[in-house]
């Protein structure tokens, strides 16, 4: 009986021991992971900030196909939540939301040691190239029992967490830079263009220049309308005067005005005006670089139609602002082939 009781004795002594070893171990924890992202802030932004997005790109259903999802009425913003069950039940809210920059989280996790409430944190950078840092983390502290249980178990918490965080960043990497791709086009069949005053530079311009050579007379033009205190009337255009089978063009770069303008002096702006026409409307939403496809869709549509091009030059309107549209599958253009009016 003595020799019980002085066992009993040595356990109590190497549990209490235990206790007070791992209660001395710091249990706190930053957990963070990196990415950069070929996408603006704002479409990744929108897509962590978006828990129904989560389900297609986070790693859990791979690494638990039990789960199911339970989304609330407000899935994005402050104040938006979700929940799930599968091997381990939890729930997560966001707290606070900075658009574009910043998301925090709470985070409730059921294991079979009780609940555990870590806070999950995001933010996003803008890189020098126009991409995206997206940082995804998770502080928190680790009871007695998770400490001992690590210990023993030989778990590695933080690098399995690790592992975790970084699958979740390339399936949210994946996706944002699929969602700027996104175009589509349409053929709208026969419109009215009403015409109207305008501002333009006309050049030449190769394939690889194109884009740049645009940027230079649209900056040329706004210059001369600010130094002239001229307002815009709609949105920008071009008119391809000449369209190249090696893919070089004369173009005119035009902004439209509400009425005649004198040009006097030296500059290279001029003003012009185009008449009213019937075309044939085609819109293109999405990158520009998908414009060549959209204009090869636009002469298709013409000759399956039967349609006459008349001898007014075709044109793309730029219909809003890259600058207020950072994700370039929101970008709209309408391209116009004017007809022979149809009797």
């Amino acid at each position: 009986m003595k020799f019980l009781k002085f066992l009993l004795f040595l356990v109590l002594i190497v549990l209490i021991g235990g206790a007070i070893y791992f209660a001395t171990q710091d249990g706190t924890y930053q957990i963070e992971e990196s990415t950069v992202i070929e996408a603006p802030k704002s479409v990744v932004y929108d897509i962590a900030n978006d828990y129904k997005t989560w389900e297609s790109w986070g790693p859990w259903k791979a690494e638990d196909p039990t789960m199911v999802w339970t989304y609330a009425d407000k899935t994005s913003g402050e104040g938006a939540s979700y929940s799930w069950q599968g091997e381990y039940d939890g729930s997560m809210t966001t707290t606070k939301a900075v658009p574009h920059t910043t998301l925090e989280q709470d985070l409730t996790i059921v294991t079979p040691g009780g609940e555990r409430f870590p806070k999950v944190y995001w933010n996003f950078e803008d890189t020098e190239d126009g991409a995206t840092k997206a940082t995804w983390g998770m502080t928190g502290e680790h009871t007695i029992m998770d400490k001992a249980y690590f210990a023993l178990s030989g778990m590695d918490f933080e690098a399995e967490q690790r592992e975790m965080y970084a699958k979740g960043l390339d399936g949210l990497k994946k996706m944002a830079e699929e969602a700027i791709t996104a175009y589509e086009i349409n053929v709208d069949g026969l419109a009215e263009h009403g015409g109207g005053f305008y501002l333009y530079r006309t050049t030449s311009a190769n394939a690889a220049s194109i884009s740049q050579i645009m940027g230079e007379n649209y900056g040329g033009i706004m210059a001369f309308m600010n130094a002239n205190n001229i307002k815009q009337s709609g949105m920008p255009f071009t008119i391809y005067n000449q369209m190249l089978e090696n893919g070089a063009v004369i173009m005119t770069n035009a902004i439209p005005v509400k009425e005649k303008i004198v040009v006097a002096g030296e500059t290279n702006v001029l003003s012009g005006f185009m008449p009213r026409t019937a075309a044939l409307k085609v819109t293109l939403r999405g990158d520009y670089k998908n414009l060549s496809e959209a204009w090869a869709r636009a002469y298709a549509a013409l000759a399956e139609k039967g349609y006459e091009q008349s001898d007014q030059p075709p044109f793309e309107i730029y219909t809003n602002d890259p600058g207020e549209f950072p994700s370039p599958a929101d970008w709209v253009t309408e391209i116009y082939i004017p007809i022979v009016d149809i009797q």
